[in-house]
């Protein structure tokens, strides 16, 4: 399963730099992507007047992180605590501000609500730097390319591998998802559900006729050896890249990208991504 993360990425960059149509900026899929993501994030950081979340957190001995229920990025293990990449490097990135990380489950669709209430301190869970986010919060530098893909029943998908193929789908897609977007972008029929997850137990149950979901989680959960055995991914639809969300003009934001440049140059961030299988979509800090 770890080729497919390296193989469909690929592909998924390629079908993007093609044309594929998407209204996401940040989708180049390399270091030169990242660079601008940088700027944008610092640019949207000047605009506003410093929030001093860090010493909010610090003050609280705590920083609360915005998840769901998200294999690989952030999900239970059998003891119940939150494990993942995306768990692991909030873990530590609490650790260098001295405070622990907990970890809050939130509705997807209101995240931005829950940052801005100041119920959480950031959104960690594998996020799209969508024109939406990037407009909504202060985001880190692109840490891990992505993309939206189609997942249907093993026996049917050869009849699905076209965009055009899909038209008579039921799909279903995360509620404010990244995969609900591309949905609606291609005129896809869909029903929106609490998360990823719930997406491929629609498909599963024969509920829904498909699922959008990320790539990263697909090659977790989808295919052989997986817990969706009798399920497979066919069409790409988009390429993208995560981030991490603060409030508007937190610095936390600078002080993430500061954790983030250390952590990938001394190989502690590349380690995290390989036990949880993501480093083929690393990007470079």
């Amino acid at each position: 399963m770890k080729k497919f993360v390296t193989g469909f990425l690929i592909a998924a960059m390629c079908l993007s730099m093609a044309g594929c149509g998407s209204s996401m900026k940040g989708d180049t899929g390399n270091v030169t992507g990242n660079t601008d993501n940088a700027v944008e994030s610092e640019d949207a950081s000047s605009s506003a007047a410093t929030v001093e979340d860090k010493k909010k957190v610090q003050d609280a001995g705590k920083l609360v992180v915005g998840i769901t229920d998200f294999e690989p990025m952030d999900y239970k293990d059998e003891n119940g605590n939150w494990i993942g990449f995306d768990a692991d490097m909030a873990n530590e990135f609490a650790k260098s501000l001295g405070v622990e990380a907990e970890f809050v489950e939130i509705e997807w669709d209101n995240k931005a609500l829950e940052l801005d209430a100041g119920n959480i301190d950031c959104v960690w869970n594998g996020m799209t730097l969508t024109d939406e986010v990037k407009s909504a919060m202060d985001c880190s530098n692109a840490y891990c390319n992505n993309a939206q893909i189609v997942i249907v029943p093993s026996d049917k998908a050869d009849q699905y591998q076209t965009v055009d193929s899909l038209k008579d789908l039921n799909f279903a897609v995360e509620v404010g998802s990244a995969g609900e977007q591309q949905a609606q972008e291609n005129g896809l029929k869909f029903t929106s559900v609490q998360n990823q997850a719930n997406a491929l137990m629609e498909v599963a149950a024969g509920t829904s006729d498909a699922a959008i979901i990320d790539s990263l989680m697909a090659a977790a959960m989808v295919g052989e050896g997986t817990s969706y055995d009798k399920l497979t991914y066919t069409v790409g639809l988009n390429s993208e890249e995560y981030g991490v969300g603060f409030r508007k003009g937190s610095d936390l934001t600078a002080a993430l990208n500061d954790f983030f440049k250390s952590s990938y140059a001394d190989g502690s961030m590349q380690k995290a991504a390989e036990k949880y299988g993501v480093q083929a979509a690393l990007i470079e800090q």
